[in-house]
């Protein structure tokens, strides 16, 4: 009976030994939380096209002010005081093979006003923020120049500006 209570020692020895190190592994571990916030859509809104009506050949750079009721206007909405990134692609005004010289300029802001800060270049993009409170929003005015030559092509020129705007 001494070698059987010995074999039943050193099996239960052996079964505790397997058993810390199975705790042993079993604290070899961590969690962590993971979340996500999901930021509502941005939504762009060409609620006013960019309307140069009558321009003359030879008469020089022809345009509107920011206030006119002809300035191009873009309505923004997304996430409230997020940051964004605004990007322009601008068609040439053309009327078949003929082109009429535009020069863009224009504003942004939280508040939809023609006065804000200045877009600079279209050729690239322009860093702003949304506006806080419920919903986030941003204004966007357009207005430019365009310059016919003395011996322009009479005729109903076109062309598009397209507004981009992404999270940063």
């Amino acid at each position: 009976m001494f070698t059987a209570t010995k074999v039943t020692i050193l099996a239960l020895a052996l079964a505790l030994v397997a058993a810390r190190a199975a705790t042993a592994q079993a604290q070899n571990n961590a969690s962590i939380n993971v979340t996500a916030n999901v930021f509502r859509p941005i939504t762009v809104v060409a609620d006013r096209n960019l309307v140069f009506g009558n321009v003359f050949p030879g008469q020089g750079p022809q345009g509107m002010a920011l206030a006119s009721p002809s300035a191009g206007h873009f309505a923004i909405t997304g996430e409230p005081s997020a940051s964004v990134s605004m990007s322009w692609v601008v068609s040439p005004l053309s009327q078949g093979a003929n082109t009429l010289p535009l020069s863009l300029s224009g504003t942004y802001n939280t508040v939809d006003l023609p006065a804000g800060s200045n877009l600079g270049a279209f050729a690239s993009a322009t860093a702003a923020t949304l506006s806080g409170g419920a919903t986030g929003q941003l204004f966007v005015y357009v207005v430019g120049t365009v310059t016919p030559a003395a011996n322009q092509a009479p005729g109903n020129y076109t062309g598009t500006v397209q507004l981009t705007v992404i999270y940063q």
